[in-house]
């Protein structure tokens, strides 16, 4: 697995954006979730890297990346992915989770792009996502219980599965169930989570816009994906050029934690679409 060279650029409002690079050929931008950090994507990143020049962004909030600012929003996410896109020449991205609405939102009536793929995007449709839970979540980080604020993120996020347990259940199986380092990092983002889906409730009313993304889509989803199924089906039907993949034993998680299947997806997906040809190099010719 090769080593991920780290710059930094400044984004359109002063902000200092991070990314990391790795590998050779047409220009590939990943964009993380919510509660991830450019390094959790290393593996996806080197897989791809067999074909592409990879930059995972670390988005604001996180590592040698600025804060969110009081401007925060995800207008501003968009300028640092073109601020990205404008350094390296990429003209592929990749997004997961809220990093899949911002790839989303990025490629909205931009020329720039030859293709788009993201996984489980955090596009809300009609509440499909949902933001009730932020307000109990901001007064836990106010008093200091970050562990309780990410368990609300936990239940409410997902109410008909995390969300029917009792609080107390939930809290023995998520100290079980989560690595320490990771539960640290989640509980270490959980301000600009909240902030991200404040910005998932704002953009929740807006399913028309991606009807202006030229660039061919592909969309993909894992088994616990059920709660958005009416949101990514909707995409399909609005974004002009789709494609789309479920994986039946993958969950959120997959690009971060099991990444094999989805990148050889990916790799498909960008050789039949890339401007720069690839594909007489792919091990599957």
């Amino acid at each position: 697995m090769s080593e991920l060279a780290t710059d930094v650029l400044t984004s359109a409002d002063g902000t200092a954006v991070e990314y990391l690079t790795v590998g050779q050929g047409p220009g590939v931008i990943v964009v993380p979730g919510a509660l991830a950090v450019a390094a959790d994507f290393t593996g996806f990143a080197n897989l791809l890297a067999a074909r592409y020049t990879v930059h995972v962004i670390q988005r604001r909030g996180r590592g040698g990346s600025g804060p969110q600012g009081e401007r925060y929003g995800v207008e501003r996410e968009t300028e640092d992915v073109e601020a990205v896109r404008a350094r390296t020449g990429a003209r592929l991205i990749f997004g997961h989770s809220f990093g899949g609405l911002v790839a989303l939102r990025a490629a909205i009536a931009n020329p720039a792009y030859d293709a788009v793929a993201v996984y489980e995007p955090g596009v809300s449709v009609d509440g499909s996502i949902p933001t009730d839970w932020i307000r109990r979540s901001h007064r836990e980080l106010i008093k200091g219980e970050g562990f309780e604020a990410f368990m609300s993120f936990a239940r409410g996020i997902n109410p008909d599965e995390t969300g029917k347990l009792p609080r107390w259940i939930l809290r023995i199986i998520l100290r079980l169930a989560i690595p320490r380092h990771e539960m640290e990092q989640n509980i270490e983002l959980m301000p600009q989570a909240l902030n991200e889906h404040v910005e998932v409730g704002r953009y929740g009313d807006r399913l028309a816009d991606y009807r202006a993304i030229a660039a061919p889509t592909l969309i993909t989803r894992g088994k616990g994906a059920t709660w958005q199924e009416v949101a990514l089906r909707s995409l399909v039907a609005t974004i002009p050029v789709t494609e789309s993949a479920t994986y039946a034993k993958l969950d959120h998680f997959a690009p971060e934690k099991k990444p094999a299947e989805i990148a050889e997806t990916v790799l498909r997906f960008f050789a039949a679409h890339a401007k720069t040809d690839v594909r007489q190099s792919l091990p599957w010719r």
